[in-house]
Protein backbone atom coordinates (compact mmCIF):
# COMPACT_ATOMS: atom_id res chain seq x y z
CA UNK A 1 0.00 0.00 0.00
CA UNK A 2 2.70 2.22 0.74
CA UNK A 3 4.64 1.68 -2.67
CA UNK A 4 1.16 2.21 -3.96
CA UNK A 5 0.90 5.61 -2.51
CA UNK A 6 4.00 6.53 -3.30
CA UNK A 7 3.41 6.20 -6.69
CA UNK A 8 0.16 7.79 -6.68
CA UNK A 9 2.29 10.61 -5.39
CA UNK A 10 5.11 10.72 -7.71
CA UNK A 11 2.98 10.46 -10.98
CA UNK A 12 0.66 13.75 -10.00
CA UNK A 13 3.57 15.96 -8.91
CA UNK A 14 5.16 14.60 -12.52
CA UNK A 15 1.76 15.48 -14.50
CA UNK A 16 1.38 18.44 -12.39
CA UNK A 17 4.55 20.14 -13.25
CA UNK A 18 4.28 19.49 -16.70
CA UNK A 19 1.01 20.52 -17.13
CA UNK A 20 2.38 23.90 -15.34
CA UNK A 21 4.96 24.08 -18.48
CA UNK A 22 3.35 23.14 -21.42
CA UNK A 23 0.14 25.54 -20.97
CA UNK A 24 -1.03 27.22 -17.48
CA UNK A 25 -1.07 31.10 -17.68
CA UNK A 26 -0.93 32.88 -14.73
CA UNK A 27 -5.02 34.26 -15.38
CA UNK A 28 -6.10 30.71 -15.59
CA UNK A 29 -8.09 30.49 -12.24
CA UNK A 30 -9.81 26.56 -12.55
CA UNK A 31 -12.92 25.43 -10.32
CA UNK A 32 -12.39 23.34 -7.65
CA UNK A 33 -14.36 19.75 -7.39
CA UNK A 34 -15.69 21.76 -4.16
CA UNK A 35 -17.38 24.51 -5.61
CA UNK A 36 -21.34 24.28 -4.41
CA UNK A 37 -23.04 21.37 -6.29
CA UNK A 38 -26.26 23.99 -7.54
CA UNK A 39 -23.61 26.53 -8.85
CA UNK A 40 -22.38 23.50 -11.03
CA UNK A 41 -25.28 22.51 -12.62
CA UNK A 42 -26.99 25.81 -13.20
CA UNK A 43 -24.54 26.20 -16.43
CA UNK A 44 -22.21 24.39 -18.80
CA UNK A 45 -19.01 23.35 -17.10
CA UNK A 46 -15.60 22.14 -18.53
CA UNK A 47 -13.71 19.42 -17.35
CA UNK A 48 -11.28 17.48 -17.33
CA UNK A 49 -10.68 14.09 -19.20
CA UNK A 50 -8.19 12.63 -16.70
CA UNK A 51 -9.09 14.32 -13.51
CA UNK A 52 -13.07 14.48 -13.70
CA UNK A 53 -13.11 16.71 -10.35
CA UNK A 54 -11.44 19.28 -11.91
CA UNK A 55 -13.75 21.83 -13.25
CA UNK A 56 -14.49 25.52 -15.00
CA UNK A 57 -16.96 27.24 -16.33
CA UNK A 58 -14.71 29.56 -18.53
CA UNK A 59 -13.42 27.76 -21.86
CA UNK A 60 -10.41 27.44 -23.11
CA UNK A 61 -8.57 26.77 -19.19
CA UNK A 62 -6.62 23.75 -18.54
CA UNK A 63 -6.27 21.22 -15.88
CA UNK A 64 -4.47 22.18 -12.86
CA UNK A 65 -2.55 18.87 -12.39
CA UNK A 66 -1.78 17.67 -16.10
CA UNK A 67 -2.39 20.93 -17.58
CA UNK A 68 -4.61 19.17 -20.45
CA UNK A 69 -7.67 21.43 -21.70
CA UNK A 70 -10.98 21.20 -20.69
CA UNK A 71 -13.66 19.98 -22.45
CA UNK A 72 -17.24 20.63 -22.35
CA UNK A 73 -20.35 18.69 -20.56
CA UNK A 74 -23.93 18.83 -20.53
CA UNK A 75 -25.33 21.72 -18.08
CA UNK A 76 -26.64 18.46 -15.89
CA UNK A 77 -22.81 17.73 -15.14
CA UNK A 78 -22.88 14.52 -16.86
CA UNK A 79 -19.61 14.35 -19.18
CA UNK A 80 -20.95 13.34 -22.73
CA UNK A 81 -17.72 13.18 -23.91
CA UNK A 82 -15.62 11.88 -20.88
CA UNK A 83 -14.91 7.79 -20.05
CA UNK A 84 -14.27 7.23 -16.71
CA UNK A 85 -12.21 4.11 -17.63
CA UNK A 86 -10.31 5.17 -20.45
CA UNK A 87 -6.86 7.08 -19.52
CA UNK A 88 -5.69 9.81 -21.95
CA UNK A 89 -2.50 11.12 -21.92
CA UNK A 90 -1.20 13.76 -24.05
CA UNK A 91 2.24 14.10 -26.27
CA UNK A 92 4.10 16.01 -23.72
CA UNK A 93 2.82 13.22 -21.06
CA UNK A 94 3.67 10.18 -23.31
CA UNK A 95 7.07 11.53 -23.69
CA UNK A 96 7.63 11.99 -20.27
CA UNK A 97 5.91 8.98 -18.51
CA UNK A 98 7.89 6.62 -21.07
CA UNK A 99 4.76 4.76 -22.64
CA UNK A 100 5.44 1.99 -24.77
CA UNK A 101 3.26 -0.83 -26.02
CA UNK A 102 3.69 -4.35 -27.64
CA UNK A 103 1.39 -6.29 -30.08
CA UNK A 104 -0.01 -9.43 -28.76
CA UNK A 105 0.95 -12.00 -31.12
CA UNK A 106 0.62 -16.03 -31.73
CA UNK A 107 3.84 -17.89 -31.16
CA UNK A 108 6.07 -20.47 -29.04
CA UNK A 109 5.83 -19.68 -25.37
CA UNK A 110 9.45 -20.57 -23.60
CA UNK A 111 9.91 -21.59 -19.55
CA UNK A 112 13.56 -21.88 -18.63
CA UNK A 113 13.71 -23.68 -14.90
CA UNK A 114 16.75 -23.36 -13.09
CA UNK A 115 16.82 -25.69 -10.35
CA UNK A 116 19.74 -27.34 -8.05
CA UNK A 117 20.43 -30.62 -6.99
CA UNK A 118 23.07 -33.73 -6.39
CA UNK A 119 24.84 -35.49 -7.85
CA UNK A 120 24.18 -38.93 -6.59
CA UNK A 121 25.40 -42.69 -7.97
CA UNK A 122 22.81 -45.28 -9.38
CA UNK A 123 20.68 -46.80 -6.79
CA UNK A 124 20.50 -50.06 -8.52
CA UNK A 125 24.43 -49.87 -8.98
CA UNK A 126 24.96 -49.57 -5.31
CA UNK A 127 25.81 -52.38 -3.26
CA UNK A 128 26.49 -52.81 0.82
CA UNK A 129 28.53 -56.02 1.77
CA UNK A 130 28.18 -57.49 5.15
CA UNK A 131 29.80 -60.78 6.61
CA UNK A 132 27.88 -63.25 6.26
CA UNK A 133 29.83 -65.27 9.16
CA UNK A 134 31.35 -64.76 12.41
CA UNK A 135 34.65 -64.46 12.68
CA UNK A 136 38.36 -61.95 12.80
CA UNK A 137 39.33 -60.17 9.93
CA UNK A 138 42.67 -61.83 8.71
CA UNK A 139 43.63 -59.13 5.92
CA UNK A 140 42.18 -56.26 3.97
CA UNK A 141 43.06 -56.61 0.54
CA UNK A 142 41.33 -52.84 0.10
CA UNK A 143 42.03 -50.64 3.13
CA UNK A 144 40.94 -47.34 2.25
CA UNK A 145 37.43 -45.60 0.70
CA UNK A 146 37.92 -44.11 -2.92
CA UNK A 147 39.67 -47.26 -4.12
CA UNK A 148 38.54 -48.94 -7.70
CA UNK A 149 37.69 -52.56 -7.86
CA UNK A 150 36.72 -55.03 -10.19
CA UNK A 151 33.94 -57.52 -9.87
CA UNK A 152 34.79 -60.38 -8.31
CA UNK A 153 37.86 -59.32 -6.93
CA UNK A 154 38.76 -59.75 -2.95
CA UNK A 155 38.22 -56.86 -0.58
CA UNK A 156 39.15 -59.02 2.53
CA UNK A 157 39.83 -62.23 4.55
CA UNK A 158 38.13 -63.68 7.11
CA UNK A 159 38.68 -66.08 9.81
CA UNK A 160 35.89 -68.24 10.56
CA UNK A 161 35.36 -71.53 12.53
CA UNK A 162 31.94 -71.85 11.10
CA UNK A 163 33.04 -71.94 8.01
CA UNK A 164 35.42 -74.42 8.59
CA UNK A 165 32.96 -76.84 10.11
CA UNK A 166 30.56 -76.64 7.19
CA UNK A 167 33.65 -77.14 4.77
CA UNK A 168 34.33 -80.82 6.72
CA UNK A 169 30.70 -81.87 6.87
CA UNK A 170 30.41 -80.95 2.50
CA UNK A 171 33.83 -83.12 2.19
CA UNK A 172 32.91 -85.96 4.83
CA UNK A 173 29.36 -86.20 2.70
CA UNK A 174 31.46 -86.40 -0.41
CA UNK A 175 34.38 -88.88 0.93
CA UNK A 176 31.23 -90.97 1.65
CA UNK A 177 29.89 -91.59 -1.60
CA UNK A 178 26.52 -92.26 -2.45
CA UNK A 179 25.96 -95.23 -0.48
CA UNK A 180 27.06 -93.49 2.95
CA UNK A 181 25.65 -89.98 1.90
CA UNK A 182 22.19 -88.92 -0.22
CA UNK A 183 22.79 -86.67 -2.60
CA UNK A 184 20.11 -84.53 -1.14
CA UNK A 185 22.80 -83.94 1.95
CA UNK A 186 25.23 -83.27 -0.33
CA UNK A 187 23.55 -80.51 -2.08
CA UNK A 188 22.72 -79.26 1.28
CA UNK A 189 25.82 -79.12 2.52
CA UNK A 190 26.97 -77.74 -0.64
CA UNK A 191 24.39 -75.24 -0.77
CA UNK A 192 25.37 -74.26 3.33
CA UNK A 193 28.78 -73.38 1.77
CA UNK A 194 27.16 -70.68 -0.67
CA UNK A 195 25.41 -69.50 1.91
CA UNK A 196 28.29 -68.55 3.48
CA UNK A 197 30.00 -66.70 1.33
CA UNK A 198 31.97 -69.67 -0.97
CA UNK A 199 31.70 -69.25 -4.76
CA UNK A 200 31.41 -71.80 -7.50
CA UNK A 201 34.81 -71.46 -8.29
CA UNK A 202 35.83 -71.92 -4.88
CA UNK A 203 33.64 -74.88 -4.11
CA UNK A 204 35.02 -76.51 -7.52
CA UNK A 205 38.45 -76.63 -5.94
CA UNK A 206 37.26 -77.81 -2.66
CA UNK A 207 35.86 -80.53 -4.39
CA UNK A 208 39.36 -81.36 -6.11
CA UNK A 209 41.43 -80.42 -3.18
CA UNK A 210 39.31 -81.79 -0.33
CA UNK A 211 41.04 -80.09 1.99
CA UNK A 212 38.77 -77.75 4.18
CA UNK A 213 39.93 -74.01 5.17
CA UNK A 214 38.80 -71.66 8.03
CA UNK A 215 39.24 -68.34 5.67
CA UNK A 216 36.79 -66.69 4.11
CA UNK A 217 36.84 -63.88 0.89
CA UNK A 218 34.87 -61.30 0.87
CA UNK A 219 34.26 -60.67 -2.59
CA UNK A 220 33.45 -57.31 -4.68
CA UNK A 221 29.50 -58.02 -5.64
CA UNK A 222 30.77 -55.43 -8.94
CA UNK A 223 33.05 -53.16 -10.39
CA UNK A 224 33.26 -50.05 -8.85
CA UNK A 225 34.15 -47.53 -6.05
CA UNK A 226 34.58 -48.23 -2.30
CA UNK A 227 32.46 -45.64 -1.12
CA UNK A 228 32.81 -46.73 2.64
CA UNK A 229 34.82 -48.90 4.95
CA UNK A 230 33.87 -50.36 8.25
CA UNK A 231 36.24 -52.98 9.26
CA UNK A 232 40.37 -52.84 10.18
CA UNK A 233 42.55 -55.86 10.35
CA UNK A 234 41.98 -57.83 13.43
CA UNK A 235 38.89 -56.72 13.89
CA UNK A 236 35.91 -59.47 15.36
CA UNK A 237 32.39 -58.81 13.27
CA UNK A 238 29.24 -60.97 13.82
CA UNK A 239 26.89 -62.17 10.84
CA UNK A 240 25.56 -59.32 9.06
CA UNK A 241 28.00 -56.84 10.94
CA UNK A 242 28.89 -54.04 7.59
CA UNK A 243 31.69 -54.45 6.09
CA UNK A 244 32.40 -52.62 2.42
CA UNK A 245 29.90 -49.82 0.83
CA UNK A 246 30.41 -49.82 -3.11
CA UNK A 247 29.32 -47.91 -5.77
CA UNK A 248 29.16 -47.69 -9.28
CA UNK A 249 30.46 -44.19 -10.76
CA UNK A 250 30.52 -44.86 -14.62
CA UNK A 251 26.96 -43.67 -14.54
CA UNK A 252 25.49 -40.76 -12.53
CA UNK A 253 22.33 -39.82 -10.61
CA UNK A 254 21.03 -35.98 -10.88
CA UNK A 255 18.68 -35.65 -8.53
CA UNK A 256 16.65 -32.32 -8.36
CA UNK A 257 13.64 -30.74 -6.57
CA UNK A 258 10.79 -29.28 -8.89
CA UNK A 259 7.95 -27.15 -6.96
CA UNK A 260 4.54 -27.75 -8.17
CA UNK A 261 4.01 -25.15 -10.61
CA UNK A 262 7.04 -26.42 -12.43
CA UNK A 263 5.88 -29.76 -12.82
CA UNK A 264 3.10 -28.76 -15.66
CA UNK A 265 6.83 -28.19 -17.68
CA UNK A 266 8.02 -31.07 -16.93
CA UNK A 267 8.06 -34.07 -19.38
CA UNK A 268 10.03 -37.50 -19.36
CA UNK A 269 12.80 -37.24 -22.49
CA UNK A 270 12.93 -33.31 -21.68
CA UNK A 271 17.00 -31.74 -22.52
CA UNK A 272 18.58 -30.82 -18.70
CA UNK A 273 22.05 -29.00 -19.43
CA UNK A 274 24.02 -29.57 -16.06
CA UNK A 275 27.45 -27.96 -14.65
CA UNK A 276 29.08 -28.29 -11.55
CA UNK A 277 31.54 -26.20 -9.53
CA UNK A 278 34.25 -28.67 -10.30
CA UNK A 279 34.03 -28.80 -14.18
CA UNK A 280 33.68 -24.86 -14.81
CA UNK A 281 32.93 -24.29 -18.07
CA UNK A 282 31.43 -27.37 -19.09
CA UNK A 283 27.93 -28.39 -19.95
CA UNK A 284 26.55 -31.43 -19.42
CA UNK A 285 23.33 -32.36 -21.26
CA UNK A 286 21.27 -35.64 -20.56
CA UNK A 287 17.20 -36.26 -20.94
CA UNK A 288 14.97 -36.45 -17.95
CA UNK A 289 14.60 -40.16 -17.24
CA UNK A 290 11.91 -40.32 -13.86
CA UNK A 291 9.75 -37.64 -12.32
CA UNK A 292 8.40 -39.16 -8.38
CA UNK A 293 4.67 -39.04 -8.86
CA UNK A 294 4.87 -38.67 -5.29
CA UNK A 295 5.13 -35.04 -3.34
CA UNK A 296 6.88 -34.02 -0.47
CA UNK A 297 4.14 -33.79 1.99
CA UNK A 298 6.37 -30.85 3.93
CA UNK A 299 7.96 -29.13 0.60
CA UNK A 300 5.13 -29.51 -1.71
CA UNK A 301 8.07 -30.80 -4.39
CA UNK A 302 8.53 -34.04 -6.65
CA UNK A 303 12.12 -35.47 -7.29
CA UNK A 304 13.35 -35.24 -10.70
CA UNK A 305 15.89 -37.44 -11.58
CA UNK A 306 18.72 -37.42 -14.89
CA UNK A 307 21.28 -40.07 -15.62
CA UNK A 308 24.84 -38.96 -16.58
CA UNK A 309 27.85 -41.05 -18.03
CA UNK A 310 30.56 -40.86 -15.78
CA UNK A 311 33.39 -42.44 -17.67
CA UNK A 312 36.26 -40.81 -16.70
CA UNK A 313 34.84 -40.11 -12.85
CA UNK A 314 34.48 -36.28 -13.50
CA UNK A 315 31.48 -35.88 -11.41
CA UNK A 316 31.82 -36.43 -7.89
CA UNK A 317 30.01 -38.47 -5.43
CA UNK A 318 26.92 -36.56 -3.70
CA UNK A 319 28.21 -32.99 -5.10
CA UNK A 320 26.13 -30.01 -5.91
CA UNK A 321 25.35 -29.09 -9.42
CA UNK A 322 22.98 -26.34 -11.28
CA UNK A 323 20.73 -26.78 -14.18
CA UNK A 324 18.81 -25.46 -16.87
CA UNK A 325 15.91 -26.88 -18.01
CA UNK A 326 14.03 -25.02 -21.40
CA UNK A 327 10.53 -26.18 -21.96
CA UNK A 328 8.62 -24.40 -25.66
CA UNK A 329 5.63 -24.84 -26.30
CA UNK A 330 4.10 -24.03 -30.02
CA UNK A 331 1.17 -22.21 -31.07
CA UNK A 332 -0.03 -19.85 -28.39
CA UNK A 333 -1.53 -16.42 -27.86
CA UNK A 334 0.89 -14.61 -25.87
CA UNK A 335 1.43 -11.51 -24.19
CA UNK A 336 4.44 -9.84 -23.08
CA UNK A 337 4.59 -10.28 -19.03
CA UNK A 338 5.87 -6.69 -18.41
CA UNK A 339 2.31 -5.86 -19.56
CA UNK A 340 0.26 -7.64 -16.95
CA UNK A 341 -0.85 -6.01 -13.40
CA UNK A 342 -2.84 -7.68 -10.73
CA UNK A 343 -5.81 -6.23 -9.54
CA UNK A 344 -6.99 -7.91 -6.53
CA UNK A 345 -5.79 -11.37 -7.49
CA UNK A 346 -7.08 -10.97 -11.35
CA UNK A 347 -4.80 -9.93 -14.12
CA UNK A 348 -4.93 -7.15 -16.09
CA UNK A 349 -3.79 -5.44 -19.14
CA UNK A 350 -4.11 -2.17 -20.57
CA UNK A 351 -5.07 -1.70 -23.92
CA UNK A 352 -3.90 0.56 -26.38
CA UNK A 353 -7.08 2.18 -27.99
CA UNK A 354 -5.23 4.69 -30.12
CA UNK A 355 -4.99 8.41 -29.92
CA UNK A 356 -2.94 8.26 -26.87
CA UNK A 357 -5.59 7.02 -25.27
CA UNK A 358 -5.72 3.16 -22.82
CA UNK A 359 -8.45 1.51 -20.88
CA UNK A 360 -7.75 -1.50 -18.83
CA UNK A 361 -8.70 -5.16 -19.48
CA UNK A 362 -9.31 -8.24 -17.71
CA UNK A 363 -7.48 -11.00 -18.86
CA UNK A 364 -7.54 -14.82 -18.23
CA UNK A 365 -3.91 -16.32 -18.02
CA UNK A 366 -2.48 -19.83 -18.89
CA UNK A 367 0.97 -20.45 -18.14
CA UNK A 368 3.87 -17.98 -18.07
CA UNK A 369 7.26 -17.90 -19.30
CA UNK A 370 10.21 -16.32 -19.51
CA UNK A 371 8.71 -13.22 -20.79
CA UNK A 372 5.49 -13.89 -22.29
CA UNK A 373 2.71 -15.59 -20.39
CA UNK A 374 -0.26 -17.43 -22.39
CA UNK A 375 -3.60 -15.88 -22.56
CA UNK A 376 -6.52 -18.17 -22.67
CA UNK A 377 -9.27 -15.11 -22.79
CA UNK A 378 -9.69 -11.72 -23.18
CA UNK A 379 -7.31 -10.41 -25.90
CA UNK A 380 -7.16 -11.11 -29.73
CA UNK A 381 -3.97 -11.28 -31.83
CA UNK A 382 -2.92 -8.30 -33.23
CA UNK A 383 -4.12 -5.67 -29.76
CA UNK A 384 -1.41 -4.00 -28.77
CA UNK A 385 -1.04 -3.75 -25.02
CA UNK A 386 1.25 -1.54 -22.78
CA UNK A 387 4.56 -2.97 -21.54
CA UNK A 388 6.07 0.23 -20.21
CA UNK A 389 4.58 2.45 -17.54
CA UNK A 390 1.68 0.12 -16.98
CA UNK A 391 1.76 0.76 -13.33
CA UNK A 392 1.63 4.60 -13.89
CA UNK A 393 -1.72 4.15 -16.28
CA UNK A 394 -3.11 2.27 -13.70
CA UNK A 395 -2.38 4.59 -10.82
CA UNK A 396 -3.47 7.40 -12.82
CA UNK A 397 -7.18 5.51 -13.59
CA UNK A 398 -7.84 4.85 -10.07
CA UNK A 399 -6.91 8.48 -9.21
CA UNK A 400 -9.73 9.14 -12.03
CA UNK A 401 -12.07 6.47 -10.62
CA UNK A 402 -11.61 7.93 -7.41
CA UNK A 403 -12.63 11.59 -8.10
CA UNK A 404 -15.15 10.37 -10.08
CA UNK A 405 -16.85 8.17 -7.83
CA UNK A 406 -16.63 10.51 -4.89
CA UNK A 407 -19.60 10.87 -2.66
CA UNK A 408 -19.57 14.90 -2.75
CA UNK A 409 -21.49 14.41 0.59
CA UNK A 410 -19.80 11.98 2.61
CA UNK A 411 -16.51 12.12 0.78
CA UNK A 412 -16.80 8.02 0.00
CA UNK A 413 -14.83 6.38 -2.67
CA UNK A 414 -15.95 3.78 -4.70
CA UNK A 415 -13.25 0.83 -5.64
CA UNK A 416 -12.30 1.20 -9.24
CA UNK A 417 -13.87 -1.73 -11.77
CA UNK A 418 -11.80 -3.16 -14.71
CA UNK A 419 -14.42 -4.17 -17.24
CA UNK A 420 -13.98 -7.86 -18.92
CA UNK A 421 -14.12 -8.53 -22.16
CA UNK A 422 -16.73 -10.75 -22.69
CA UNK A 423 -16.06 -14.16 -23.70
CA UNK A 424 -16.51 -15.29 -27.39
CA UNK A 425 -18.16 -18.54 -28.18
CA UNK A 426 -15.36 -20.61 -27.45
CA UNK A 427 -14.67 -19.37 -24.20
CA UNK A 428 -18.28 -19.96 -23.33
CA UNK A 429 -18.23 -23.44 -24.72
CA UNK A 430 -15.12 -23.90 -22.48
CA UNK A 431 -16.80 -22.45 -19.69
CA UNK A 432 -19.18 -25.33 -20.06
CA UNK A 433 -17.43 -27.93 -20.52
CA UNK A 434 -15.64 -26.91 -17.07
CA UNK A 435 -18.63 -27.44 -14.95
CA UNK A 436 -19.59 -30.62 -17.01
CA UNK A 437 -16.15 -31.64 -15.71
CA UNK A 438 -16.15 -30.63 -12.05
CA UNK A 439 -19.52 -31.94 -11.56
CA UNK A 440 -18.61 -35.43 -13.13
CA UNK A 441 -15.61 -35.35 -10.31
CA UNK A 442 -17.89 -34.79 -8.01
CA UNK A 443 -19.59 -38.06 -9.12
CA UNK A 444 -16.60 -40.01 -9.50
CA UNK A 445 -15.67 -39.18 -5.77
CA UNK A 446 -18.77 -40.11 -4.13
CA UNK A 447 -18.48 -43.46 -6.15
CA UNK A 448 -14.66 -43.53 -4.74
CA UNK A 449 -16.20 -43.48 -1.70
CA UNK A 450 -18.78 -46.31 -1.51
CA UNK A 451 -21.68 -43.30 -1.37
CA UNK A 452 -24.44 -43.97 -3.09
CA UNK A 453 -26.61 -41.54 -1.67
CA UNK A 454 -24.03 -38.82 -2.27
CA UNK A 455 -24.06 -39.73 -5.75
CA UNK A 456 -27.78 -39.57 -6.37
CA UNK A 457 -27.51 -36.14 -4.79
CA UNK A 458 -24.97 -35.04 -7.77
CA UNK A 459 -26.51 -36.66 -10.79
CA UNK A 460 -28.71 -33.45 -10.83
CA UNK A 461 -25.55 -31.78 -11.19
CA UNK A 462 -24.07 -33.90 -13.82
CA UNK A 463 -27.27 -33.57 -15.66
CA UNK A 464 -27.74 -30.70 -15.77
CA UNK A 465 -24.05 -29.33 -16.73
CA UNK A 466 -24.56 -32.30 -19.49
CA UNK A 467 -27.21 -30.22 -20.74
CA UNK A 468 -26.48 -27.05 -20.30
CA UNK A 469 -22.95 -28.09 -22.64
CA UNK A 470 -25.01 -29.86 -25.27
CA UNK A 471 -26.84 -26.77 -25.56
CA UNK A 472 -24.47 -24.15 -25.50
CA UNK A 473 -22.54 -26.17 -28.17
CA UNK A 474 -23.45 -26.80 -31.25
CA UNK A 475 -20.46 -29.34 -31.80
CA UNK A 476 -21.28 -30.91 -28.91
CA UNK A 477 -24.42 -31.40 -29.25
CA UNK A 478 -23.53 -33.58 -32.38
CA UNK A 479 -20.55 -35.51 -30.67
CA UNK A 480 -19.86 -38.49 -28.40
CA UNK A 481 -21.48 -37.15 -25.36
CA UNK A 482 -25.06 -36.48 -26.47
CA UNK A 483 -25.41 -40.53 -26.17
CA UNK A 484 -25.80 -39.83 -22.80
CA UNK A 485 -28.57 -37.57 -22.55
CA UNK A 486 -30.43 -40.11 -20.93
CA UNK A 487 -28.91 -42.64 -19.65
CA UNK A 488 -27.60 -40.73 -16.35
CA UNK A 489 -30.67 -42.22 -14.59
CA UNK A 490 -30.90 -43.09 -10.39
CA UNK A 491 -29.39 -46.77 -9.70
CA UNK A 492 -30.67 -49.09 -7.19
CA UNK A 493 -27.55 -50.00 -5.82
CA UNK A 494 -23.27 -49.45 -6.52
CA UNK A 495 -22.77 -51.58 -9.56
CA UNK A 496 -25.70 -50.34 -11.10
CA UNK A 497 -24.53 -46.71 -10.72
CA UNK A 498 -20.54 -47.45 -11.64
CA UNK A 499 -21.80 -49.56 -14.58
CA UNK A 500 -24.08 -46.81 -15.92
CA UNK A 501 -20.90 -43.84 -14.55
CA UNK A 502 -18.35 -45.72 -16.55
CA UNK A 503 -19.15 -44.91 -19.97
CA UNK A 504 -20.13 -41.30 -19.18
CA UNK A 505 -16.84 -40.87 -17.43
CA UNK A 506 -14.51 -42.18 -19.67
CA UNK A 507 -15.97 -39.84 -22.46
CA UNK A 508 -15.96 -36.32 -20.45
CA UNK A 509 -12.42 -37.19 -19.74
CA UNK A 510 -11.46 -37.67 -22.96
CA UNK A 511 -13.49 -34.58 -24.26
CA UNK A 512 -11.32 -33.03 -21.06
CA UNK A 513 -8.12 -34.44 -22.30
CA UNK A 514 -8.33 -32.61 -26.07
CA UNK A 515 -9.14 -29.71 -24.74
CA UNK A 516 -6.32 -29.95 -22.15
CA UNK A 517 -9.26 -29.16 -19.24
CA UNK A 518 -5.85 -30.77 -16.63
CA UNK A 519 -3.35 -28.21 -17.55
CA UNK A 520 -5.93 -25.28 -16.73
CA UNK A 521 -7.89 -26.20 -14.24
CA UNK A 522 -6.86 -28.16 -10.74
CA UNK A 523 -8.15 -31.82 -12.31
CA UNK A 524 -6.55 -34.73 -12.97
CA UNK A 525 -6.93 -37.79 -14.98
CA UNK A 526 -6.78 -41.56 -13.89
CA UNK A 527 -7.48 -44.51 -15.97
CA UNK A 528 -8.31 -47.85 -14.59
CA UNK A 529 -6.80 -50.74 -16.97
CA UNK A 530 -9.79 -53.60 -15.62
CA UNK A 531 -12.76 -51.75 -15.69
CA UNK A 532 -16.31 -54.08 -15.69
CA UNK A 533 -17.80 -52.16 -18.97
CA UNK A 534 -15.33 -50.84 -20.99
CA UNK A 535 -12.01 -53.03 -20.10
CA UNK A 536 -10.08 -49.60 -19.85
CA UNK A 537 -12.14 -46.41 -18.52
CA UNK A 538 -11.35 -43.13 -16.89
CA UNK A 539 -12.35 -40.91 -14.68
CA UNK A 540 -11.93 -36.99 -13.49
CA UNK A 541 -10.73 -36.18 -10.13
CA UNK A 542 -10.60 -32.78 -8.26
CA UNK A 543 -7.70 -34.73 -6.25
CA UNK A 544 -4.41 -35.90 -7.38
CA UNK A 545 -4.79 -38.76 -4.71
CA UNK A 546 -5.45 -41.61 -7.03
CA UNK A 547 -8.98 -43.01 -5.84
CA UNK A 548 -10.89 -45.31 -8.58
CA UNK A 549 -14.82 -45.04 -8.23
CA UNK A 550 -15.25 -48.12 -10.86
CA UNK A 551 -14.26 -50.52 -7.73
CA UNK A 552 -14.45 -48.34 -4.85
CA UNK A 553 -12.81 -49.61 -1.50
CA UNK A 554 -12.73 -53.46 -2.70
CA UNK A 555 -9.66 -51.89 -5.21
CA UNK A 556 -9.40 -48.15 -4.41
CA UNK A 557 -5.94 -47.59 -5.56
CA UNK A 558 -6.16 -49.19 -8.91
CA UNK A 559 -5.44 -47.01 -11.92
CA UNK A 560 -2.40 -44.59 -13.28
CA UNK A 561 -2.68 -40.92 -14.04
CA UNK A 562 -2.54 -39.71 -17.77
CA UNK A 563 -2.33 -35.92 -17.59
CA UNK A 564 -0.17 -35.63 -20.64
Amino acid sequence: MNIKIAILLAFGLLLAGGGYLLGRGPADQPRGADQPLASIQAAPIYQCPMHPWITSNKPGDRCTICGMDLVAVGGDGAAATVDPDRVTLNAAQVAVTGVATSEVTRGALTRTLRVSGIINDDDTRHRILAARVPGRIETLQVNYVGAEVAAGAPLATVFSPEMLTAQRQYVERLKAGDVASPRAERAAARERLLELGLTEEEIRILDRTLKPTAMVNIRAPLSGTVVSRAVYEGQYVKTNDPLFEIGDFSRMWFVFDAYEPDLAWLRLGQTVEVSVPSLPGQVLTAPISFIDPNLDEQTRTARVRVILENPERRLRYRQTAQALVSVTTPDLLLVPRAAVLQHSGRPIVYLDLGEQGYRAREIRLGRVGDSQAEVLGGLNAGDRVVTTAALILDAQAQLAHAGAAADPHQGHVMPITIPAAPPPPAEAAYGLLRSLAFATADGANALAADDLAAYQQHLPAMRGALAAYLAGDAAAARGELAAFTNTLAEASDLEAARRAFEPFSTAVADLARTQHLQHREPLWIYQCPMTPVLGTARWLSRSQQLRNPFFGSAMLECGDAVNE
